[in-house]
């Protein structure tokens, strides 16, 4: 038998390649963010006005949620069939190659087309992740270890936003956060190629152990068609009810991802280095919420996570009510930062379960990939409203009123939540676990 020691090493660098990649993705989402408001200076430039440059963007943004979404509807399922190592690479490399055009591109048509290809082929890479890491980590650890993969997006959306923050402050211009996202890309990619295995099998290590409630079988075979993978997940209340979850979180989630920088810069009168900057303050919080979220779940066992989830969402919608009574302009920073903060503590730690470990709680190893595309692919089309939505509600009515509507948003997403938790103590208790 292999000796453990020997199966977490192997584990530890399986995480770290995950860990570095898809923080990696967000170097390529976050430098549009971060870069808005000097698009939105250059659209100006060429005689657009400036609300109608943010509206360009929002646009852009937007159609990029969309093709995410799609992306994980119709391509994150083919990790089930063709192992989620190849998914996993497939999105980083896709990803690089779109920066690139991005960075090269010249107008409104370009950006746009660019856009689209780097959200919709990083769909794929999420889904890998969780693909492969049910195949080298038992379900006993899901909370925690999807917890670190959760830190990835949130530690790699922090460093893009303070690192391009910087490139900023020392007079570089939106290309170069873009080429800057790209290099970043290319070393995970290239790691990612050298070292990551699909499976602990693969090393001669003993297989992982599903969940106990999941759906699947425990057999890390290829599902014997489509209708077997949808069927049962389809049929499962509790499963729709995470898509739900899925829906309203990532409404909220990517308010704040699309448009903290362009909020701090044009509500309350912050730089735009400075915005870029203290943007960081959301996923950085977060990081610590996902990972504390994560131990926290594993030790309440099954059910754990949906209290969890009712719990955080109901205290987010009480911090994004008072956003609405945050003074403009630079009065108004701290107040603004600290809510930003802890609207994230609330949020990101149980959001993270949804496309993680719910998926996997779910899918198990044969339908991880499929479950996980479609909580996500449902939660994008919910994201994306969060780019023109938002861009145009907040040029109608101000930002205050984008605050309440996500606060209203938040408060049905409870809802939900609760009813979710009602539906997994009960079927701990059928299945005796």
């Amino acid at each position: 038998m292999t000796p453990p020691r020997a199966l977490r090493r192997s584990q530890l660098r399986t995480l770290g390649l995950l860990f570095f990649g898809y923080a990696a993705c967000y170097y390529c989402r976050a430098d549009l963010a971060v870069a808005t408001p000097l698009l939105a200076d250059e659209l100006t430039r060429g005689g657009i006005d400036h609300a109608s440059a943010l509206v360009r963007i929002g646009t852009i943004t937007s159609l990029g949620t969309l093709a995410y979404a799609l992306g994980k509807f119709f391509l994150t399922g083919l990790g089930d069939y063709w192992g989620g190592r190849r998914n996993f690479n497939l999105g980083l490399a896709g990803a690089l190659l779109c920066t690139l055009l991005f960075a090269l591109g010249g107008g409104i048509p370009l950006f746009t087309a660019a856009w689209i290809g780097n959200r919709l082929i990083q769909s794929l890479s999420w889904a890998g992740l969780l693909k492969v890491t049910s195949k080298w980590f038992d379900y006993s650890s899901y909370g925690s270890i999807v917890g670190i993969l959760s830190l990835s997006y949130l530690v790699g959306d922090a460093a893009a936003r303070q690192q391009m923050g910087q490139l900023i402050a020392h007079g570089y211009g939106w290309r170069a956060v873009f080429g800057f996202a790209a290099l970043v890309m290319a070393l995970a990619l290239g790691a990612s190629l050298l070292w990551l295995r699909e499976s602990r099998l693969a090393e001669g290590h003993p297989a992982a152990t599903p969940n106990p409630l999941s759906l699947f079988a425990a057999a890390e075979a290829p599902p014997a068609s489509i209708g077997a993978l949808l069927r049962p997940l389809l049929r499962s209340r509790a499963f729709l009810l995470v898509c739900v979850l899925s829906f309203a979180c990532t409404i909220i989630r990517e308010s704040f991802n699309n448009w903290t920088p362009a909020y701090l810069h044009d509500y309350v009168g912050l730089s735009t280095s400075r915005a870029a900057s203290l943007s960081a303050v959301f996923p950085g919080v977060g990081a610590v919420s996902v990972l504390g979220a994560g131990w926290l779940s594993d030790r309440m066992g099954l059910t754990g996570r949906s209290l969890l989830l009712t719990v955080g969402l109901g205290a987010t919608a009480a911090a994004l009510l008072f956003f609405s009574a945050t003074p403009s302009g630079p009065a108004g920073t701290l107040a603004a930062v600290s809510l930003i903060g802890l609207a994230a503590f609330c949020l990101l730690g149980p959001y993270s379960y949804l496309g993680g470990a719910f998926a996997l709680d779910f899918g198990g190893k044969q339908a991880g990939a499929v479950s996980s595309g479609i909580i996500d692919g449902i939660g994008y089309l919910g994201g994306a409203l969060a780019g023109d939505g938002v861009a145009r509600l907040a040029r109608a009515a101000g930002w205050g009123r984008v605050f309440i509507t996500l606060a209203l948003v938040s408060a049905l997403a409870a809802t939900a939540a609760a009813m979710l938790h009602a539906l997994n103590r009960r079927a701990a208790r059928s299945a005796h676990v």
